[in-house]
């Protein structure tokens, strides 16, 4: 009788224990709320501007596959498939405006993607704090003018008559060029524009992670007979790879998204030939022309595409080194 007694009471302790350590983790999350409130607090803007801004809007990308009538609504507009995307493919744009993009990409990613690269790596070797606090500040600059300025200022150092550029050439015995009229022009001139706005703000990235170098592999080196180039190549450039790699990888996701704002504060009916790409095309039919099922059907397909470089670049960098975006 007593070692039933015992029993009982054993199996009553052992439920009353299992019960209270199931109450002690149930209101953990809540604690961890009312321990951290002041971050949550902090955290709740960027939530609610992503769920409002980003995924919100999701809804709205099934006008895509419908023929969006502005009265009808979202939900009454009747479905039509995979209409949009066939005319997308078969339009007479279609050609022009990916070998644009692609183009423009390509050609940014050659040219300002390792620019700001080299900035870091010359900024890295100036000794003269003065000098180089000075450089570093001009370059930086450009980064925090608006965008809308960056173009005025182009369009008028670009001018056939009064503008900087022409007057050197006319100065030298040359002819004024028009360049924002001639389409074999405006390439050239939209990269160098943009690497004039993110070589300094893109170096900064790449000085903060040759901090991280260990500098007695430079000291190291200097024993070994090794010169500034080969520190360069074999030290300071793998320290920077893991960086470089990312960053490229987000280059290459963003490579259908050329910066249409300042192709549209640019370009003109002339440039249409080597300015018009997915983007500003999306732009003129969807508010111009108020086609928003066409326009929409064009950015979904854009931002599909962009997914699936980002995931073919890091698989691929994944397969060829360490580094990767996960």
């Amino acid at each position: 009788m007593q070692l039933l007694f015992i029993k009982r009471v054993t199996l009553v302790t052992t439920i009353g224990s299992k019960h209270s350590i199931s109450q002690k983790k149930s209101p953990r999350l809540f604690v961890s709320f009312v321990q951290y409130k002041w971050l949550y607090l902090m955290f709740l803007p960027v939530l609610l501007y992503y769920i409002i801004f980003k995924y919100a809007p999701m809804f709205g990308l099934i006008i895509a596959f419908k023929d969006y009538n502005l009265f009808e609504g979202i939900v009454q507009s009747p479905w039509v498939g995979f209409k949009h995307f066939t005319n997308f493919f078969h339009s007479m744009y279609f050609g022009r405006v990916v070998r644009n993009t692609i183009g423009i990409s390509l050609l940014d990613i050659l040219v300002n993607f390792p620019a700001p690269i080299i900035l870091a790596l010359l900024l890295n070797e100036v000794t003269q704090v003065k000098f180089k606090r000075t450089v570093q500040t001009i370059s930086y600059l450009p980064h925090f003018i608006s965008t809308v300025i960056i173009a005025g200022m182009l369009v008028g150092f670009l001018s056939p008559s009064t503008g900087l550029i022409n007057n050197i050439i006319v100065l030298f015995g040359g002819e004024p060029i028009y360049f924002l009229a001639e389409a074999k022009y405006f390439w050239g001139i939209f990269t160098l524009m943009n690497m004039w706005k993110s070589i300094g703000w893109g170096s900064i990235i790449y000085l903060a992670t040759l901090l991280n170098i260990d500098p007695t592999l430079y000291e190291a080196s200097v024993v070994d007979g090794a010169g500034r180039l080969r520190q360069a190549w074999h030290i300071t450039l793998p320290g920077i790879m893991p960086t470089i790699v990312v960053l490229l990888i987000m280059k290459i996701g963003n490579l259908l998204e050329v910066s249409y704002e300042s192709i549209i504060l640019l370009y003109n009916s002339q440039l249409y030939e080597t300015a018009d790409v997915i983007s500003t095309f999306v732009y003129r039919r969807g508010l111009i022309d108020a086609d928003y099922s066409f326009a929409s059907a064009v950015g979904l397909l854009q931002s599909v595409l962009a997914m699936i470089l980002v995931i073919a670049a890091n698989k691929f960098s994944k397969s060829v080194s360490d580094n990767s975006l996960w």
